[in-house]
């Protein structure tokens, strides 16, 4: 590569804008050569996407996806992680954390359109995500074991709290991937949809999602978060404190006045 040579671009990124509730961000792994294989640039690459997204305004929701016919993504670069030494390792999955705790903390709400292939790290990634739709033919599962490796980015422990014990021990030490209405009935995804009508019926939600008050949502995600990570008694006072937050916005007044109304809510995110 000479010099003035720049590093071939891992992410698409476009936005489709929502009349009068700002844009749906769309961002796709594009390494469809690897299957979209997450390697150190692409995980930089995500992370620097998902901070742009959160200070940008005008976005109110992410779709997450991958480019290419055949996958998501379908797990971690193996030919980056062979040559790594035990610490780089840990590293590496430090780094792949780091990202994908700030997909999981966006105070905007993020959809993973899981298009094929989600496995190992893609998997992880999906399940990071708010919300998971997946097509019919998608199929998902952390596969390490063949390699004689465990999952790196999270997956035994978003696996657990998603889908219970049992199928995460099965998923995880067995390493079979599964399909996607299996994975709908564990719970990992939220809907499987036709393959061809996978694209209309997330930006669909998208839209829904865009139409909706930011900080209310921006709440919901908060509560469910921490609620995931405490004790019940812990969860129910700070869903009682974001509550009370709410009544010092605009959006409150405009969704009250607008139910009492009759018509449509305009959410500002104010």
């Amino acid at each position: 590569m000479s010099q003035d040579a720049q590093p071939a671009p891992v992410l698409k990124i476009e936005d489709r804008p929502v009349e009068g509730h700002g844009v749906v961000r769309v961002i796709a792994v594009d390494r469809p050569e690897r299957l979209n294989a997450l390697n150190s640039a692409t995980l930089d690459a995500l992370h620097a996407a998902f901070d742009a997204a959160a200070a940008d305004q005008a976005v109110r929701v992410v779709v997450l996806t991958g480019s290419g016919p055949k996958a998501f993504v379908a797990g971690a670069d193996i030919a980056e992680m062979s040559g790594l030494t035990p610490a780089e390792a840990r590293d590496f999955s430090l780094r792949g954390t780091r990202m994908m705790r700030r997909v999981e903390k966006m105070p905007k709400p993020v959809i993973a359109m899981v298009n094929g292939f989600a496995l190992g790290g893609g998997l992880e990634l999906a399940m990071c995500c708010h919300l998971r739709i997946a097509a019919e033919t998608a199929k998902v599962g952390q596969p390490e074991i063949n390699l004689g490796l465990i999952p790196g980015f999270g997956g035994t422990q978003r696996l657990l709290r998603l889908a219970g014990r049992a199928a995460t021990l099965e998923l995880c030490l067995l390493g079979t991937p599964i399909d996607a209405a299996r994975a709908a009935q564990l719970g990992i995804v939220n809907r499987v949809v036709p393959a061809a009508e996978l694209q209309a019926e997330t930006i669909k939600v998208a839209e829904q999602l865009a139409a909706s008050a930011p900080l209310a949502l921006r709440g919901m995600i908060d509560c469910i978060n921490v609620g995931g990570e405490c004790g019940l008694e812990e969860g129910l006072e700070y869903e009682s404190a974001q509550f009370g937050l709410t009544f010092s916005t605009e959006d409150m007044r405009e969704g009250t006045h607008a139910f009492l109304a009759r018509r449509k809510p305009r959410f500002t995110g104010r």
